[in-house]
């Protein structure tokens, strides 16, 4: 189910809120709890068993852990680790080691084994890594262990961010899980928000995938040099709105249902190197590698050498994590090495240029990245760097994209690229103001403004508009 959907809009939010608001406090948790295991089911109730096992698993690892003081405990941490990431090696990446496998055995001319058929759950990057953050943070006693399994399982399974993030640590939501607010303010506050990022997936991100997913499907030998980059252009913009339209409505619907989720995006594309952008994109993602594996493995305590290997499988991972594929690995990789360049010369001259020159380089290296990050397969982003390069370019044919540029595209990219930069009202963090006292003019029309938009998203999702959703592959 999609945040996206009128089934969502109109069924199943609508009853979870008025659930709430009549039944008494005590019976939130499970409410919530329950209603995330459907929305979860929605996608396939098979997925929903290893759902409750993650729950399980954690949540005995973690009192076994508790159980067990000082270094006792650390035999029972890697444990959970090792079946955590297990559970996740199985399901995510068992399929692309055997394809390498294969690839190798194939080489040497030896005979291939069979490859089992295997789904990927919904969300299983994203759940594991929280069920990760609890147990370490219980080995290390940053928080305290949770003997309610109703409470772990809600923190684990909730919906807004289950299916794609913001990964949320359990300190996070610890004190949340147990007493929380769910009144006018916070669903009007909640609302607000999940509107905006509604309409960031489908009158921005949806638009600019259309044109997108043409120009990517195309053979990068039949794009002239100006679709080329223009594909580079609106894939940034689609992949921004689309998965920070998603954090928005995340963020929102927790905040309805009383939560507060740390914020994901700061407008990622006004940075003026690539250390800055990491700071700005997917920020969840960035702070767990840096708490959970950077820093354990040393950070940059040690030598200049050891600082470098630290990155670098940082980034690998990271790559890795996104999809198990050579592209990410790439993309990982080319991240890595332009956080290595930054901490030498090239990175004490940077600051040193205009801010026109350090924001182009940064856009023009975040443009690239992106290239690998889309293509299916390594041969295809060489061919397209080649065509952004004006090499490679077949004369009998040219893709015809000007038919998909129409005026609501054209739109849709000007406030695309408006609203990419914090110059408008939309730059809402987690620390709106709450609405005290008698509405002001402001405040109204803000309300109007979101009715105007959620209406508008309601005629295009009613429509068919094309609707796909980028993280779902992750």
């Amino acid at each position: 189910m999609l945040f996206s959907s009128l089934i969502f809009l109109y069924s199943f939010l609508p009853l979870l809120l008025l659930a709430l608001l009549l039944l008494p406090r005590s019976w939130h948790n499970g409410i919530l709890l329950l209603a995330s295991l459907v929305f979860y089911a929605w996608g396939g109730v098979s997925y929903t068993a290893i759902l409750l096992l993650s729950i399980l698993l954690n949540y005995g690892i973690g009192r076994w852990i508790a159980a067990r003081q000082g270094g006792r405990a650390k035999p029972v941490l890697l444990l959970g680790l090792t079946l955590n990431l297990g559970l996740l090696f199985f399901f995510k990446y068992v399929l692309f080691f055997l394809t390498q496998i294969n690839f190798g055995l194939a080489w040497m001319g030896g005979e291939t084994v069979g490859l089992p058929k295997i789904i990927l759950p919904l969300g299983i990057s994203f759940f594991t890594f929280q069920g990760i953050s609890y147990l370490v943070d219980v080995y290390r006693g940053t928080t305290a262990v949770q003997k309610n399994i109703g409470r772990l399982g809600l923190y684990i399974a909730l919906f807004p961010q289950l299916i794609a993030g913001p990964i949320v640590r359990y300190q996070d939501l610890a004190g949340q899980l147990g007493r929380r607010s769910i009144g006018w303010v916070n669903i009007s506050l909640g609302l607000e928000r999940f509107v905006i990022g509604l309409a960031k997936k489908v009158l921005l991100a949806n638009n600019f995938a259309l044109v997108a997913d043409a120009i990517f499907a195309a053979q990068p030998e039949s794009l002239a040099w100006p679709v080329a980059c223009l594909g580079v252009l609106v894939y940034a913009l689609q992949i921004y709105f689309d998965f920070s339209g998603y954090s928005d409505m995340a963020i929102g619907l927790g905040r309805m249902f009383g939560f507060v989720i740390p914020e994901n995006f700061n407008f990622p594309y006004v940075a003026r190197s690539v250390r800055e952008f990491w700071r700005r994109w997917h920020i969840s993602l960035s702070q767990w590698f840096r708490d959970y594996v950077y820093i354990s493995l040393g950070g940059n305590r040690g030598s200049r050498g050891q600082t470098y290997r630290n990155l670098i499988l940082v980034f690998l991972l990271t790559g890795f994590w996104h999809g198990a594929n050579w592209t990410f690995i790439c993309w990982g990789a080319f991240h890595g090495l332009f956080m290595l360049v930054e901490r030498g010369r090239f990175g004490r001259w940077l600051p040193t240029t205009s801010k026109f020159v350090q924001h182009f380089y940064l856009l023009v290296v975040i443009g690239l990245s992106w290239v690998v990050f889309r293509a299916e397969t390594l041969s295809y982003a060489i061919h397209y760097y080649g065509r952004l390069l004006g090499l490679g370019a077949n004369s009998d044919f040219q893709l015809d994209i000007s038919t998909y540029l129409d005026w609501e595209f054209r739109i849709a990219l000007f406030f695309g690229i408006l609203f990419s930069i914090p110059v408008t009202g939309f730059r809402i963090r987690s620390g709106v103001e709450e609405l005290v006292g008698r509405l002001s003019l402001g405040q109204v029309g803000r309300a109007l403004l979101c009715l105007w938009l959620f209406f508008w998203c309601t005629m295009e999702l009613a429509n068919d508009s094309y609707n796909p959703f980028i993280y779902f592959r992750f």
